[in-house]
């Protein structure tokens, strides 16, 4: 599938009181074409060229809607390849979370961990050809994937709001939500509505319909993990707050374990167990927030030793915190120092 001015839907004019932009590299020369479109998205995400891609054409277009705190856009593309690394994490301030609805098109070569194409635990089968799926990003961990010629809806959304449906986001990342349920069908149907129909709508409605869409695709996936508003499901987000609260608290202690987490706040171990199913049990989730901390501080503190920032994360020596940051993300935490560095200046 390709894109072109003269295929490209008609766009509608934008209504007053909401910030919009267009942006298609159509006009450019077709070598710069790929280079432009990597400049555009540059900001969010970096566009991986090949060579492929540097010699051919290449056919994308975006429209971004800002309304009401939220962004809202809608995108044409050829397959690339889009990745946001951890040194970029480490030194931006993009901190929303992403829900990419494809109407057309998808993604493969998912890498969320250091396993690539490693599938979730508890991740769905691919979806039936032709069904729309729902992709979720956290800006604040690194991903890398390709995505495949498209027509997507995207919805930035802040953590506060996704919070309110999903009482853990930071699990949401990676996450992927074929279309075949009542909710996530109607959340699907309202993103491909709203791309066609926000140019006619006032600033009120396009607000309302923008942060009703970001609440739809947030509830398909708390509806997907459990999380359906019933009681049970309070009960349960409120006692997963309890220990994401407890292990933040006490990350850089080298015996926060599952074991003293059990012993702290006297839960079932089945319970526990079944609260970080989708990451693998407590024990890797405790891990990955200490690599995620360890990361941003290799960045922001350049002078301080590594060795100090592996005990203050809450390693108990410098070369298991080496060891577990490469297999996590594939480079040693000096290299990865270097390459933030570099980013920053």
């Amino acid at each position: 599938m390709t894109h072109s001015a003269a295929t490209a839907p008609e766009r509608p004019l934008c209504p007053p009181g909401v910030a919009h932009s267009h942006f298609d590299v159509h006009a450019e020369p077709p070598d710069r074409q790929f280079l432009a479109w990597r400049a555009r998205v540059g900001h969010v995400m970096d566009a991986l060229p090949s060579r492929d891609a540097l010699e051919r054409p290449f056919n994308a277009a975006i429209d971004r809607y800002d309304v009401g705190g939220l962004v809202f856009t809608e995108c044409r593309s050829d397959t690339l390849v889009l990745e946001r690394s951890l040194a970029r994490v480490s030194t931006d301030s993009v901190r929303d979370f992403v829900f990419h609805v494809f109407e057309e098109g998808g993604v493969d070569d998912l890498r969320v961990r250091a396993t690539p194409g490693a599938r979730r635990k508890d991740e769905p089968p691919p979806a039936p050809a032709g069904t729309p799926t729902i992709l979720a990003l956290d800006m604040n961990q690194p991903v890398r994937m390709r995505r495949h010629d498209c027509r997507v809806h995207t919805f930035f959304v802040p953590g506060a709001l996704v919070q309110e449906s999903f009482p853990d986001p930071e699990a949401l990342h990676g996450r992927t939500l074929a279309c075949t349920t009542p909710l996530a069908r109607l959340a699907a149907g309202h993103a491909i509505s709203l791309a066609r129909h926000i140019g006619g709508m006032t600033p009120a409605a396009a607000q309302s319909a923008v942060r009703t869409g970001a609440q739809l695709v947030v509830s398909a996936f708390g509806k997907q993990a459990g999380f359906d508003g019933n009681a049970r499901a309070a009960a349960r987000a409120a006692m997963f707050d309890r220990v994401r609260r407890h292990v933040q608290t006490h990350l850089h202690r080298a015996d926060l374990t599952p074991e003293s987490v059990l012993a702290a706040l006297q839960l079932p171990r089945p319970t526990l167990y079944r609260m970080f199913q989708h990451e693998g049990g407590l024990g890797s989730y405790i891990r990955s927030l200490r690599l995620r901390q360890a990361a941003s501080d290799l960045a922001r503190y350049p002078h301080v030793m590594v060795t100090d920032i592996a005990y203050g994360a809450g390693f108990r020596s410098a070369s298991d915190f080496s060891r577990a940051f490469r297999r996590a993300y594939g480079i040693a935490p000096q290299d990865f120092r270097v390459q933030a560095l570099e980013r920053r200046f």
